[in-house]
């Protein structure tokens, strides 16, 4: 009996977990393939290759991201294949799972939760004598009813063998996401999530959990995310781990989830001296910063503490942070998630993620939808369409904010211009992005494609249409920030600009005279006239640019506008290909 697990990946560089704990489990007692699509995958395409496997069991973990994708493969196996036996798992079906069931009529079997066991005990029944009420945690058919059976206990965390280490997975480790585990479980309550359903944290084996990590890691893995609900939930167990990788990352990055604000001083200050920069990405899931919301979904947070911790990970410079906040918590209306958003941005995450309630099966929230009047999605993801403080009008904008968010903050692609309107310009980020979101969406602009230079020109007819002041400073700004996005000298700009061969020959000559008066240490570098021509972009600002950076810059300064910056942006000058700047302020 030839079995396949498969799933739909939402992106072709990630890989699924799931299928290899199973094929880890059971391998031993049959014959299992893996395959992996992607979610962008023609259909037939993904029949097709099924077809030509000749399985006689295919087995589909299901999220929400991929599961309306997945009815559609089922359907068409079934059609060309009516003899295959078709099995789900995952989290979008092991909650009301008589609905899929029901649904679902090219579906032979739904597998509830932890499958390692479950899925054996299955295939042994499939193979052997069918006493399927005897499979816990499975739902089946029996003529034309829906069988559930009760759940099976979970698995002894040391009975599974490593999903880490199929030899046909070698060749792409270092091209795709490797997703990890350490524990199963979570410790809180929040009722968004489906994690709070499985309460308590087992732990895998930790020499057992290294010895993986190192296998990755010796055989070319270059990314591994972990996927514990929060890494650092036990104090002595995460600084452990975080020594190890220290010790053995070769190179590998590493991401994981964490509450921030349960993260021990002790631990912050062993990263603080010893993370080796750009290794470790921190994922933290602020949500909301409004307390009766907080309360209301059972989520206990700290944010005073949550705030001591992202801002000592931040000043050590070695470690990226990403924050998570959802829009559509109950209580949370328009105006308090404006006060979260800026609460949050002020912490100056390297990337601050701006999600949308989703109405997950089995969470709390989706059971008390109708107490908030939630309107959301009947189909996954399930996303709210309004409650009774947030309209569909509202979560529009905050959609339009959203995008603008991550097409210029989380892009990294003018973080000093930025950080000057958001200081100087506006009353507050969240104005900032709601206010340039709304002029996006009014101009078309989200239905075409956009170059990079595309972002510059957008901003500055934002700006300029609303009439903003001191554009002479925000144009140079974009111009600096154009600059330093390029790895290599750019070929073109985006801002009209004529500059004959003498003016620019003039230019050169005096950078090369003056270059001891450069910060940065140009004169160090001993650069004529020929290798500027060919490494550097020369822009004289109606600045002080250094001042601007430093955050020194007064609003008298600004407006008196005194000071010039002979700006000189150099390519292709260190090992790491990271443009060099030095600056000559008049």
């Amino acid at each position: 009996m030839k079995v396949i697990l498969s799933t739909l990946n939402a992106k072709y560089i990630h890989t699924s977990l799931a299928i290899r704990c199973l094929k880890a489990y059971s391998e031993k007692d049959f014959d299992i393939e893996l395959t992996e699509y992607t979610i962008k995958d023609p259909v037939m395409n993904i029949v097709s290759d099924l077809f030509q496997r000749k399985p006689s069991v295919i087995g589909f973990s299901c999220y929400i991201w991929n599961i309306e994708e997945t009815i559609k493969v089922i359907d068409i196996v079934k059609k060309v294949m009516p003899e295959v036996t078709i099995i789900l798992g995952g989290p979008e079906v092991s909650y009301d799972t008589t609905y899929w069931m029901e649904r679902l009529h090219n579906v032979d079997f739904i597998i509830m939760g932890e499958g390692e066991e479950t899925l054996n005990h299955l295939l042994k029944e499939i193979e052997g004598d069918q006493k399927y009420h005897l499979v816990f945690g499975t739902a089946y058919r029996k003529n034309d009813e829906v069988i559930i059976n009760p759940p099976r206990p979970k698995v002894e965390l040391s009975d599974l063998p490593s999903p880490h280490r199929f030899a046909e997975d070698v060749p792409h480790l270092g091209k795709r996401v490797v997703y990890f585990e350490t524990s199963r479980g979570c410790p809180f309550n929040c009722q968004f999530c489906l994690s709070s359903i499985e309460v308590g944290v087992r732990y895998f084996d930790i020499e057992r959990t290294k010895s993986d990590i190192l296998y990755l890691i010796e055989n070319g893995a270059k990314l591994i995310k972990f996927v514990d609900r929060t890494f650092n939930i036990k104090r002595d167990y995460a600084l452990e781990m975080f020594q190890f990788l220290i010790e053995n990352h070769q190179g590998c990055v590493f991401q994981f989830e964490i509450t921030a604000d349960i993260m021990r001083p002790e631990v912050l200050e062993y990263l603080s001296e010893n993370a080796p920069p750009g290794v470790f990405r921190f994922e933290i899931g602020v949500q909301s910063t409004n307390d009766p919301t907080n309360e209301l979904v059972k989520r206990r947070q700290n944010f005073s503490k949550l705030s001591r911790t992202v801002n000592m990970i931040k000043k050590s410079g070695k470690i990226d942070q990403h924050l998570d906040l959802i829009a559509g918590l109950p209580l949370e209306d328009y105006d308090t998630f404006r006060k979260t958003f800026n609460d949050v941005f002020a912490l100056e995450p390297e990337e601050l993620q701006l999600g949308f309630l989703k109405m997950l099966r089995g969470t709390g929230m989706r059971i008390d939808a109708h107490k908030y009047n939630y309107t959301y999605m009947d189909q996954a993801p399930y996303e709210i369409l309004g409650n009774d403080v947030m309209p569909f009008s509202d979560i529009v904008r905050l959609k339009r904010l959203e995008d603008v968010l991550e097409k210029y903050w989380n892009a990294h692609r003018m973080d000093h211009t930025l950080n000057y309107l958001m200081k100087h310009e506006f009353s507050s980020p969240f104005d900032f992005f709601q206010e340039f979101g709304d002029y996006w969406e009014a101009q078309g602009w989200q239905k075409i494609g956009h170059q990079l230079e595309d972002l510059f020109t957008r901003l500055t007819a934002f700006l300029e249409n609303r009439q903003t002041p001191r554009m002479e400073i925000i144009s140079g700004l974009m111009k600096f920030d154009y600059f330093l996005g390029h790895k290599y000298k750019p070929r073109k700009i985006w801002w009209d600009f004529v500059q004959d061969k003498s003016e620019w020959s003039s230019q050169l000559k005096q950078v090369v005279e003056t270059q001891g008066d450069f910060t940065g240490g140009l004169a160090e570098l001993g650069l004529g006239e020929r290798e500027l021509q060919k490494h550097a972009m020369i822009e004289v600002l109606p600045f002080n640019l250094e001042e601007l950076i430093d955050g020194d810059a007064s609003e008298t300064s600004l407006k008196e506008n005194a000071s010039r910056t002979t700006l000189v942006v150099l390519y292709q000058q260190t090992e790491d290909g990271r443009p060099q700047y030095f600056t000559r302020t008049v």
